[in-house]
């Protein structure tokens, strides 16, 4: 089977697509499927053994996403599927140009995170769904007429399927299928990665792009009461500079460390480094760095919103706090490195609690997916 991923991110952008896409390609690639990429990057992308085009960044937005289309568009008819993990409006119309089956990955709202780019809309995605207008009411057609044209659609939870179903799309090209647990069995211990990193003392983790979903100011404010923990964030993204500067302010500075964004190896062994992993999203979809948290034996505290809850169940595998309320995080993380015992035992249920979550059990899945748009 010949198969072109289209991801609108690739390494080293921080983000869970940027990890999903070239784990794939390279599952797909060892099982002897033919693979080519599309992309967008900021530079030429490092090699890889199969191929990855790209189109800049650097060029306008709209002539960006003419050149994405015909990029897929040129790239498609040497393949039997195309498989997009984001620009699926643009990958479903080179797929159709090309004549090719398309499968999705959806993992948000296109429509939801345009406006938020734009500064039109602040809320969250289920407030977003009830947002009306004539611009937004065109972009969710072309969406939905995007989506429509895929022979099958993936959501990594339940909670984004409801979502999609509200679209009119239809249930029997919907299913949901988790994100993977990466491989974590040729990690250090934890106090060998600690030394490495240089952690000392209560310290929580967090991982991620430095944007307004992530909602990491309510981090910042809740670590701001809690003198003795440390926050080490990895990842990058347009708010950073504003997330320095209100460190500063709350005078967490010393404690808040911004490594940037770091390759997902490194994520990982700062998740297992680290006592526990931070999640303060105002909305969600299922994050791949919850189930990479988990699979290091790191418990999550996060916000119990999208999908979140349906992998993290307080209490069991980590703690859930309500979105927006930096007074209830501070309690959370107050009684997570108060009891010992408690601690202990989410730290024990984490990796458990993501058994069957293998790479290679997903993207077998996924596989299974392309070899059927192929045959239909």
């Amino acid at each position: 089977m010949k198969v072109l991923l289209v991801s609108g991110i690739w390494p080293p952008d921080p983000g869970g697509p940027a990890s999903h896409a070239p784990a794939l390609a390279s599952f797909l690639d060892d099982r002897e499927h033919s693979v080519a990429v599309v992309t967008t990057a900021d530079r030429s992308p490092q090699a890889e053994s199969f191929p990855v085009f790209w189109v800049s960044r650097r060029l306008p937005p709209g002539v960006r996403h003419i050149a994405a289309v015909l990029e897929v568009a040129r790239r498609a008819p040497w393949s039997d599927v195309v498989y997009a993990t984001s620009m699926v409006r643009r990958a479903a119309l080179g797929a159709s140009l090309a004549r090719r089956p398309l499968v999705v990955k959806l993992v948000s709202d296109e429509v939801f995170e345009r406006q938020q780019r734009e500064g039109r809309f602040s809320g969250t995605l289920d407030e977003f769904q009830r947002l009306g207008g004539a611009r937004v009411r065109f972009l969710r057609w072309s969406r939905n007429r995007a989506l429509r044209k895929a022979q099958h659609v993936l959501c990594p939870s339940a909670y984004l399927r409801e979502v999609a179903l509200g679209w009119g799309l239809d249930p029997a090209r919907l299913s949901v299928l988790s994100n993977p647990a990466p491989d974590v069995s040729a990690l250090p211990s934890r106090e060998e990665l600690r030394e490495e990193l240089g952690l000392e003392g209560p310290t929580l983790a967090f991982a991620g792009r430095l944007g307004p979903q992530k909602s990491l100011e309510v981090a910042l404010e809740a670590v701001a009461g809690l003198p003795d923990v440390t926050l080490v964030i990895a990842g990058d993204g347009p708010d950073r500079e504003a997330l320095e500067r209100r460190a500063r302010e709350l005078g967490v500075d010393g404690r808040a460390r911004f490594l940037g964004s770091v390759p997902r190896e490194r994520v990982l062994r700062l998740f297992r480094a680290a006592d526990g992993s931070l999640l303060t999203s105002s909305w969600e979809n299922l994050p791949h760095t919850v189930l990479e948290a988990l699979a290091v034996g790191s418990p999550v505290i996060a916000t119990a919103v999208g999908g979140v809850p349906e992998v993290i169940r307080d209490g069991e595998n980590g703690l859930l706090v309500p979105a927006r309320d930096p007074r209830a995080l501070a309690d959370a993380i107050r009684r997570f490195f108060a009891d010992d015992a408690l601690r202990a035992r989410l730290s024990a249920a984490a990796p458990g609690s993501i058994e069957g979550l293998t790479e290679d059990a997903v993207f077998a899945r996924i596989e299974e997916q392309l070899e059927r748009a192929v045959r239909s």
